[in-house]
């Protein structure tokens, strides 16, 4: 059977992967408010096209923190990728450097960062960083993606604690029994004692201990999981240099906005000082272009990459990310749209649907 959409990719995923590796990847937090809003809400956003434009020529172009990729179309971190496909993170990975656009790799990987990046030492990759209690296993996190060549520092603010994901709860230590995670360990240091990412990160981690962090790096400080205007002030004022507006993909608080709509206040909060991104709901081109719309300088995909995975390992996590720039430049040539930097306001409406 072809697969010629996202849908289709997660149609397939599910017939190909067990009940707890599915429950795990599609869990969300509570009653699923969030979840299913982060979908809703980008049908409540209509396109206004403009005609008799040429379009003859598109270009889905970008760029993110200086860096240039081919589409505003990257990975977001998510955990566990082997639960989806033997070579895990690897095959993301190397997907990712032939679409030649970002991957941000999880704390909870189910490979070292050193074997990841070995996998696709030509990518374009940015780490995510749960703050640990431990500042020197920060420190030695930060030293290590540094050495390895990564970009950006992102950081998840959203998970203080973990959600109460009902259906994950059923199933969540069968799945950490068979995965055995690394990335706060060195590399042979299996048995070093140091804290694996099972526990949750700090708690206590606050606006404070961003100084701390910037100190250690000379990397951009990426936050995931902003979704107010207070807080995206609060990250332009501590010079952090992007926000990836984001719930968690609705696996953390329930009942909070879906990230599309967040995404048009804290746009109007940082007002252009520092550049924004967002993740949740993503499912065809139609929607990346209402993000860019919005203010978005890209979005993040997370449980498609897993389902492409799940189908057909690197080639699929490829053939998403294509059909997803497909769709993009579809529809910014019947929106009269020849590159992202046309991509405006005045492209969408909203429904009162």
């Amino acid at each position: 059977m072809s697969l010629l959409c996202l849908a289709d990719f997660k149609a397939q995923a599910q017939k190909q992967l067990s009940k707890t590796s599915w429950d795990f990847i599609e869990g969300e937090a509570d009653d699923g408010i969030t979840y299913n809003d982060n979908l809703a809400a980008f049908r409540r956003i209509r396109l206004r096209p403009r005609y008799l434009r040429d379009v003859s020529k598109i270009d889905t172009r970008t760029t993110i923190q200086g860096q240039e990729i081919n589409a505003p179309i990257c990975i977001s971190p998510t955990a566990f990728h082997s639960i989806a496909w033997a070579d895990g993170e690897k095959s993301t990975a190397k997907a990712a450097q032939k679409a030649n656009i970002c991957y941000v790799i999880s704390s909870y990987a189910s490979y070292t960062v050193e074997d990841i990046v070995a996998a696709a030492p030509g990518g374009l990759h940015w780490f995510q960083l749960y703050v640990q209690p431990d500042w020197d296993i920060n420190k030695q996190m930060v030293q290590r993606i540094e050495a390895l060549g990564f970009k950006a520092l992102v950081v998840t603010v959203d998970a203080p604690v973990l959600g109460n994901r009902r259906g994950n709860k059923r199933s969540l230590l069968d799945l950490e029994a068979n995965i055995k995670l690394k990335d706060l360990r060195s590399p042979g240091e299996s048995k070093s004692g140091l804290p694996t990412p099972l526990s949750m990160p700090s708690s206590s981690s606050c606006w404070n201990d961003l100084p701390l962090l910037q100190s250690m790096t000379r990397l951009p400080i990426i936050l995931k999981g902003i979704l107010t205007k207070e807080d995206a002030e609060l990250a332009v004022k501590h010079n952090i240099r992007g926000i990836i507006v984001s719930n968690h993909g609705g696996r953390q608080l329930d009942e909070v906005p879906a990230s599309i709509d967040a995404l048009r206040k804290v746009v109007a909060a940082v007002n252009g000082k520092i550049e924004v991104y967002m993740d949740g709901g993503v499912r065809t081109g139609n929607d990346v272009l209402k993000a860019l719309a919005l203010g978005a300088r890209c979005i993040f995909l997370g449980r498609p990459i897993i389902w492409g995975l799940a189908c057909k390992g690197e080639d699929g996590v490829k053939e998403v990310l294509d059909i997803l720039k497909e769709e993009l430049h579809t529809c910014m040539a019947l929106s009269g749209c020849r590159s992202v930097a046309e991509i405006s306001p005045d492209l969408i409406q909203f429904s009162r649907l």
